[in-house]
C-alpha cells in the first residue's frame, strides 16, 4: 500500500512547504481513506505569498488583454484535456458520484477560463463628452491582489469561476480551497503554469479559518471572493472591512420551488430532484422548499417517492451511483438530526432518510435521500439550511399566498417556477426575492449568465460579463482642453 502524498503551499510558480510546519490530514469521504497530508499555511506563509503576488501582479496587469486570454484559454484546454483524472480527484476529495464531477465541476471549471479568456481584450471604460473644452473618460483597472476562499462541494468549479474573472482583469489570486477538499487546487495551479502564467500571480494556501483570518484581515490584499455559510461569511466580511476590502459573499440559502397545478407533473419532480439530491443535497441554491399546488400535491408526491427510492447510493467511483457519501461524519450527524427534528416536530417524513451501508465504502456517510411532506413554514427543516439531500414538500392554494410563504426567509439565493402559465411564471419571479431564478428548470449555471444572491445570501455576482466590475475598479479622468479659469 502506497503512502499517502503530501501536497504543499503552491506560491510564486512553484510547490512550497509551509514556514509554519504544520500539516493536516486529508481523507476520501466514501472509504475513510487518507489521501494525503496537507501543509498548512500561518501567519509567515501568507506574508510570503502577498510579497509572491504583489510582484505577480505587477508583472501581469502589464500583460495585454489578448495575451492574458490568450493564457486563459491554453488553461481551458488542459483543463478539459484532463477531464477525467481532475474529476476523480474530485471525487476521492468530496465523495460525490464520478456521473457528476466531469461535467458539474470539470468542463464548469474549464467554461469560466474560456468565457473569461474571450473577455480579457474587452475590458474598456467610457467617454464622456464635455463640451468643446474638454471631456473625460474612465478606466476599467484591476484592483491588484485578490483573494479567493472556497467552499467544498465544488472545490475546482469555484476556483475556476473565481480565478478566471481575476486574472482576465489583470489581477494575481491567492486561493484558499476548504480543507476538506484540498487537492484541485494545486492542480489548478500547475495548469496555470504550464499554459504560461507568470510566477505569483494564481498561489494556493492550504489551511483552516484561522488561515483564511490571515488571508482576510491582510492590509496589502485588495479584495476577498468568498464561497460558504452565511456565519462563516459575516466572519470574513468583518475581517475584510478593516481594510475596507473589496468583497464578493458567494453564501447560502434556503431556496423556494414553486410547482403550480399547470405544470408538466414530471418535469416538476425531475427538477425537485435534481434541487435537492444532487451532489447529496450539498449545494447552496437548491431548492430545498417545495412549494406544490394541492390539486396536484399528492400526484406529485407519489412520482417523487417512486423515483426517489430508485435512486442508487453507492460507491462515488462507480458510474452508476446517483447518491454519494457526505461530506464526512460531523456533517452526517448534523444532517440526521435535521431529520430527526422534522419527524420530532410534527413532518410525515415519506421516504428516506436513514443511514446506508456501502460494500466497499463501510466508513462512508451514506444517507437515503428524504422527502418530507405535512411541512410547515416554521419547522426548522423548512427554515435553517441543511446542506443534505432532505426536501420539504408543503402545499398552497394561490398565487399570492405561495410568493409571500417563499419570501419569508432571510436568505435569497435562489428560487424557482414551474407552470405552463408564461405571464404568471414571469410575474411571480418579478416578485420573488432571489438573486437566481429558473422557470421550468433548476440548478442550471451556465457561465455566461450572473450567479448570486439577495439579502443574506451573498454581496455580489459571479459568473458573466458582470464579474468582471467586481473584480476591477473604476478611474474617472477629466482632460481639460481649453484655458484653466480662476477666481483668484
Amino acid at each position: 500500500m502506497s503512502r499517502p502524498k503530501r501536497l504543499h503551499l503552491y506560491i510564486d510558480g512553484k510547490a512550497q512547504k509551509a514556514i509554519s510546519g504544520k500539516s493536516f490530514a486529508n481523507f476520501n469521504p466514501a472509504t475513510g481513506a487518507k489521501l494525503s497530508e496537507v501543509d498548512q499555511a500561518g501567519r509567515r506563509d501568507v506574508e510570503k505569498t502577498v510579497q509572491a503576488a504583489r510582484r505577480g501582479f505587477q508583472e501581469w496587469s502589464a500583460v495585454t488583454g489578448i495575451e492574458r486570454g490568450r493564457i486563459l484559454k491554453k488553461a481551458a484546454d488542459i483543463l478539459r484535456e484532463r477531464r477525467m483524472d481532475l474529476a476523480e480527484i474530485e471525487v476521492k476529495d468530496t465523495g460525490k458520484p464520478i456521473a457528476e464531477a466531469p461535467e458539474a465541476d470539470i468542463d464548469s471549471g474549464a467554461d469560466a477560463f474560456e468565457f473569461f479568456g474571450g473577455l480579457a481584450a474587452d475590458i474598456k471604460g467610457t467617454h464622456h463628452d464635455l463640451g468643446e473644452d474638454a471631456f473625460a473618460y474612465t478606466r476599467r483597472e484591476p484592483l491588484g491582489i485578490c483573494a479567493g476562499i472556497g467552499a467544498w462541494n465544488y472545490p475546482l468549479q469555484i476556483a475556476c469561476w473565481k480565478t478566471a474573472p481575476a486574472l482576465a482583469a489583470g489581477n494575481s489570486m491567492i486561493f484558499k480551497p476548504s480543507e476538506q477538499t484540498p487537492t484541485n487546487a494545486g492542480k489548478l495551479a500547475e495548469i496555470l503554469t504550464e499554459a504560461g502564467l507568470p510566477k505569483g500571480v494564481f498561489n494556493v494556501l492550504h489551511g483552516s479559518g484561522e488561515t483564511g483570518h490571515y488571508i482576510a484581515i491582510h492590509p496589502d490584499i485588495d479584495k476577498v471572493s468568498f464561497t460558504g455559510s452565511v456565519p462563516t461569511g459575516r466572519k470574513v466580511l468583518a475581517d475584510a472591512a478593516g481594510s475596507v476590502k473589496h468583497v464578493t459573499m458567494e453564501l447560502g440559502g434556503k431556496s423556494p420551488l414553486i410547482v403550480f397545478d399547470d405544470s408538466q407533473i414530471n418535469n416538476a419532480v425531475s427538477a425537485a430532484m435534481n434541487a435537492n439530491f444532487y451532489t447529496q443535497g450539498e449545494i447552496c441554491s437548491n431548492g430545498t422548499r417545495v412549494y406544490v399546488h394541492e390539486d396536484i400535491h399528492d400526484a406529485f408526491v407519489s412520482i417523487l417517492k417512486s423515483r426517489t427510492e430508485a435512486m442508487v447510493i453507492g460507491d462515488p467511483m462507480d458510474p452508476a451511483t446517483h447518491v454519494g457519501s457526505l461530506i464526512n461524519a460531523d456533517h452526517f450527524e448534523k444532517v440526521m438530526e435535521y431529520v430527526r427534528l422534522g419527524i420530532e416536530e410534527g413532518a410525515h417524513l415519506v421516504s428516506g432518510g436513514e443511514k446506508v451501508s456501502v460494500t466497499g465504502c463501510e466508513k462512508g456517510s451514506f444517507i437515503s435521500p428524504a422527502i418530507f411532506t405535512s411541512c410547515q413554514d416554521d419547522m426548522r427543516i423548512c427554515r435553517e439550511e441543511i446542506y443534505g439531500p432532505v426536501m420539504s414538500i408543503m402545499s398552497f392554494r394561490d398565487e399570492d399566498e405561495v410568493i409571500a410563504r417563499a419570501n419569508d426567509t432571510e436568505f435569497g439565493l435562489a428560487a424557482g417556477v414551474f407552470t405552463q402559465d408564461l405571464s404568471r411564471a414571469h410575474r411571480v419571479v418579478a416578485k420573488l426575492r432571489a438573486g437566481t431564478c429558473w422557470i421550468n428548470n433548476y440548478n442550471l449555471t451556465p457561465v455566461g449568465v450572473p450567479f448570486g444572491g439577495y439579502k443574506q445570501s451573498g454581496i455580489g455576482r459571479e459568473n458573466a460579463a458582470v464579474a468582471l466590475d467586481h473584480f476591477t475598479q473604476l478611474k474617472s479622468v477629466y482632460v481639460e482642453l481649453g484655458d484653466v479659469e480662476c477666481g483668484y
